[in-house]
């Protein structure tokens, strides 16, 4: 009778090894899930440089690194204004070809139009409390978003990598930015 208690607590013994490790083998199965689920990533290619079109693409990327994603912004011709230390506190709207102005297009063409809408725009902003486009970026920045200066554009524009906000990263081609769209979990393009 002792020989079978032995055994018996023997194979207990084994058994408690034999789910100890598999329970190791579980949880690290489980962690390498949660790290995967953190890896996710997000591309942004924002192509317009009017006020209206500034927002989208800065707010998107600030909601998806809050929620713990990698996101990058590759921002190319006019949407390099952007990121422009200058120009983005500038940036204007237009109600031409605009469906959801309120002002007829033959009005919207008038001179100075634009300039009275943006200001329209901007005031709504203040009085809203809505983040401006500077501080939009440097948000993104701070929240880790990859702001990307399309280098072609940089030339193009005859644009100098001092004239855009710390932290941007010029010199990034097409090519750079395609390899991160086939590397990433969501690809927008504003």
């Amino acid at each position: 009778m002792s020989t079978e208690t032995r055994s018996t607590a023997g194979e207990s013994i084994e058994d408690v090894a034999s789910l100890e490790a598999r329970i190791e083998e579980l949880e690290a199965e489980l962690a390498e899930m949660r790290a995967d689920e953190n890896d996710q990533q997000m591309v942004i290619i924002a192509t317009k440089g009017t006020l209206d079109m500034a927002y989208p693409p800065l707010i998107l990327a600030s909601t998806a690194a809050a929620f713990g994603w990698d996101v990058t912004v590759f921002h190319t011709f006019w949407g390099l204004e952007i990121l422009h230390e200058e120009h983005s506190g500038e940036l204007q709207l237009s109600s031409v070809g605009n469906p959801n102005m309120p002002i007829p297009n033959v009005i919207g063409a008038l001179p100075g139009m634009d300039r009275a809408i943006s200001k329209m725009m901007e005031r709504r902003i203040a009085d809203n409390d809505v983040a401006t486009v500077e501080e939009l970026v440097e948000t993104a920045l701070d929240s880790g978003v990859e702001l990307q200066a399309c280098q072609m554009t940089i030339d193009l524009l005859d644009y100098d990598e001092a004239d855009f906000y710390d932290g941007i990263e010029t010199g990034v081609g097409a090519a750079s930015a395609f390899q991160r769209m086939t590397d990433a979990d969501i690809q927008l393009l504003v």
